[in-house]
């Protein structure tokens, strides 16, 4: 959380977009056979929402 915050808004919006590619990916990967590292679905979750959260906390104090 701490990289995130001081990161631009703009850097943000694509980093958000990059993670939810992989992790469409990564159902897609997991759909078709078992996959190894089922963690790494978690992770890139967490990472999104992190990054999301980071996004409503600057929205909300320009408010």
């Amino acid at each position: 959380m701490k990289e995130l915050s001081k990161k631009s808004v703009k850097d943000l919006n694509e980093m958000l977009r990059e993670k939810r590619e992989e992790l469409r990916v990564f159902r897609f990967k997991s759909a078709g056979s078992r996959t190894r590292n089922v963690r790494d679905g978690r992770t890139i979750r967490h990472t999104i929402a992190n990054i999301l959260t980071e996004l409503n906390s600057r929205s909300k104090i320009k408010k």
